[in-house]
């Protein structure tokens, strides 16, 4: 009995509520980036000149 109680103590099995928090701040972080990063001018208008080129070039 006192071995499937250690197996049950030792399952590591899914995430643990700190590991979700690091996940969601990770998530968070990267996605605030980019938002920086495509509403940035210089990347817009990067982003634009290739879709123009590739629309102009079909």
């Amino acid at each position: 009995m006192k071995l499937l109680d250690a197996e049950l103590l030792d399952d590591d099995s899914g995430m643990s509520t700190v590991e979700y928090a690091i996940g969601t701040l990770a998530a968070a972080a990267f996605a605030g980036l980019l938002y920086v990063l495509l509403t940035s001018d210089f990347l817009q208008s990067q982003l634009r000149e290739l879709i123009q080129r590739a629309l102009s070039s079909v």
